[in-house]
């Protein structure tokens, strides 16, 4: 019995994985997708915008923002770190892989932003990424891609010029897969508590904690790092803060909507540590609660505050379901529920002391960061860290409320070093033949930080455009190395 066949195996079935598997097959190629999981699409599902410059979308709308002034903010946002060749492929191409995704079937209700301040390049998705995880799998199946699910890729078999093909589980058992190229986009290593620690020096699940991550063992990093390609970008982290943070707690919730405001944090000594008007900004977010091994800070609001959510509406808003000045009209009947829970994540007392002893610091000092904040805001300006006067609302009670602020990520940034065709690279630069890496488990894309500012969308952009662009390129070397190979075994 012959061994099943491929031209381009697919490590991995997010929006990477199947765009590399749609355009490969589009030109030509014989495609399999093998996925650890025993559903498509990961931490694509959730996604709730795409970015993009220079889109049809856009046009109508009169958003005048050019890809020359994305590529300059980009580059300048990551001190030109990042490789200039790879952000300006992708952002020349993300207007087009719009229309490739509208032509698909996959709806865009607006173009929008959800910071203030930036240019409107965030194409909001319906129904999420699971929309588009759903648009791009039958695309595939139309194709005739062969996707397997429940089916994890243990390591790529090296070949005299590039890979002959990969050892992949099927039905349990180390199954030899021949192939001509092979696509790794396994979506990260969110969930390497060895890999977090040794290049991120944070603590999975005690000091940070990923998001929507499962089974994310950075398996395909490690398989791309022995054919002979470089590491890039490891430790860089989609890092963002919520409060309260837990299973009890459903997501995007209420009382989530009135902790996440730009009121008063402070730190697990009870000291503020920032201007809270950065609540805006994901990254920024993160960035600064990582600097605290404890894992996390505090969100405090009182009575007073929550009356102004209910009746005036709140300042940040939740994704693009809850925006900016929407009134959190059930936020009385969700505190009190959350409450009676008895979580360490959320709590009320009826004084700032009896606050400070349930959240474990010294209540003098939590008495005296009140007191000196409610005085900038009976001023109107904050002589410490220079917030917005419109955030500046004074805490006096009733009751006070508590909101523990989580370090957390919603995915790792990088891992294996390309270059602008999407290609693995070894140190020097030079392709390592048939291989190539998308999604998230590519570096060159990001310095030091997610690039949030200015590119809203850009995880989600970058794995469909890296995708398609490694698809491409995976079906022109498999033709290079012969005619296609036989149609694929049954066990696929």
């Amino acid at each position: 019995m012959s061994k099943p066949e491929a031209d381009v195996v697919v490590v991995g079935s997010g929006v990477a994985g199947l765009a590399a598997a749609i355009e490969a097959a589009r030109a030509g190629a014989r495609v399999a997708v093998f996925e650890k999981q025993p559903s498509p699409g990961g931490t694509s599902n959730f996604f709730e915008g795409i970015f993009a410059v220079g889109s049809a979308l856009q046009k109508e709308r009169y958003i005048a923002y050019s890809r020359d002034q994305a590529f300059r903010n980009f580059m300048e946002y990551n001190h030109w770190r990042s490789d200039a060749r790879l952000v300006r492929t992708l952002i020349n191409r993300s207007a087009e892989t719009i229309d490739w995704l509208r032509a698909l079937g996959v709806e865009f209700p607006d173009v929008t932003i959800n910071m203030p301040d930036a240019p409107r390049t965030y194409h909001v998705v319906k129904g999420r990424g699971q929309a588009v995880v759903r648009a791009l799998a039958r695309q595939a199946e139309d194709l005739g891609v062969a996707v397997r699910m429940n089916a994890p890729v243990e390591r790529v078999l090296a070949g005299e010029k590039g890979p002959a093909g990969v050892v992949v589980a099927l039905d349990g058992r180390p199954t030899e897969v021949a192939c001509r190229a092979v696509v790794i986009a396994s979506g990260g290593y969110a969930n390497h508590a060895e890999w977090i620690w040794k290049y991120a020096g944070l603590e999975l699940g005690r000091t940070v904690t990923p998001m929507g991550n499962t089974g994310k063992t950075g398996d395909g990093i490690r398989m791309a790092w022995e054919m002979g390609a470089a590491e890039e970008g490891m430790g860089v982290l989609h890092l963002i803060r919520v409060a309260p943070f837990g299973p009890e707690f459903p997501f995007m919730n209420t009382v989530e909507g009135a902790a996440i405001q730009p009121v008063l944090w402070v730190d697990p000594m009870g000291e503020r540590f920032c201007d809270e008007g950065i609540a805006y900004y994901d990254t920024s977010l993160g960035n600064v609660n990582s600097r605290y091994p404890q894992g996390y800070t505090f969100c405090l609001f009182d009575d007073a505050i929550k009356e102004h959510f209910i009746e005036k509406g709140i300042f940040r808003g939740m994704g693009t379901v809850v925006p900016p000045g929407s009134r959190l009209l059930d936020l009385e009947e969700q505190l009190e529920r959350f409450l009676a829970l008895g979580s360490p994540e959320f709590f009320a007392a009826d004084s700032v002391e009896a606050l400070a002893l349930k959240m474990e610091v010294d209540p003098r000092v939590l008495r005296a960061t009140v007191d000196r904040y409610n005085g900038f805001c009976a001023r109107g300006y904050d002589e410490e860290f220079a917030k917005d006067p419109e955030y500046l609302l004074p805490l006096g009670g009733p009751r006070f409320y508590a909101a523990r602020a989580r370090t957390c990520f919603l995915g790792t940034m990088g891992g294996v070093k390309i270059n602008h065709r999407i290609e693995a690279v070894d140190p020097f630069g030079r392709p390592v033949p048939g291989l190539y890496v998308a999604g998230l488990d590519a570096g060159g894309l990001h310095a030091e930080s997610y690039s949030m500012r200015d590119t809203s969308g850009i995880a989600s952009a970058f794995a469909l455009i890296s995708g398609r662009v490694a698809g491409e390129n995976a079906a022109e070397y498999a033709k290079g190395q012969g005619a296609s190979l036989p149609a694929f075994h049954s066990a696929l």
